[in-house]
C-alpha cells in the first residue's frame, strides 16, 4: 500500500489466539469500539467477512474484509457505502508478555495529492488525529480483554471525527 500510513500498537498479556478470538469475531466492535454505536454484520462467512460500523456521530462506515490470515490478522477496506476507502491492517504477534495488536491505517485522505505538498497537513493534523483514535481503538480491546466488560464509549476522550 502506498502513501502515508498511521499505527497504534499495544501489549496484551492474553495469549495470541485469545486476542485472535475477540478481533475475528463478529460485531466485535460493540464491545471494544469506544467510539462504535453500533456494529452490524452485512455478511459474515469464511471466505467473506463485511460489516457496518456506525459512529457515536452518525457517520457510517462499511469494512470490507480483503485478506484473513487465520490466527493472524486482516486486512481491510474501509469508508462510506460510495466513497473513498482507507486500507487497514490488523496484525497479532507473539509477546513476552502474552500478545501484541497492531493496527495499521493507510488513510485514503491526500492519498492523491503529491507527496512534498501532502507531508505538512498530514503529519500536523491528520497523524495525530488517527493516531490518537487507533490508540483509542486498541485501548478499547484491551479494556475489555482485561475487564470483560464492554468499553465506555468516549471513555479515552471523545475524538473530533467519530465521537
Amino acid at each position: 500500500m502506498k502513501g502515508f500510513s498511521s499505527s497504534s500498537s499495544q501489549v496484551f498479556s492474553q495469549k495470541p489466539d485469545q486476542l485472535w478470538n475477540v478481533i475475528s469475531s463478529e460485531n466485535n466492535l460493540n464491545d471494544t469500539h469506544p467510539f462504535c454505536k453500533t456494529n452490524e454484520i452485512i455478511i459474515w462467512t469464511d471466505n467473506d467477512h463485511r460489516d457496518k460500523l456506525v459512529y457515536l456521530n452518525g457517520l457510517t462506515f462499511i469494512r470490507e474484509f480483503s485478506e484473513w490470515f487465520e490466527g493472524i490478522g486482516y486486512n481491510l477496506w474501509i469508508g462510506t457505502k460510495h466513497g473513498p476507502k482507507s486500507y487497514v491492517e490488523w496484525r497479532i504477534k507473539e509477546h513476552t508478555l502474552g500478545s501484541e495488536l497492531t493496527i495499521t491505517v493507510y488513510p485514503y485522505l491526500l492519498r492523491k495529492w503529491p507527496r512534498l505538498i501532502s507531508f505538512l497537513p498530514y503529519y500536523l493534523y491528520i497523524n495525530p488525529k488517527l493516531t490518537s483514535y487507533l490508540n483509542s481503538v486498541v485501548g478499547g480491546f484491551k479494556w475489555y480483554l482485561d475487564k470483560g466488560t464492554s468499553v465506555p464509549r468516549n471513555y479515552f476522550g471523545k475524538h473530533p471525527w467519530f465521537s
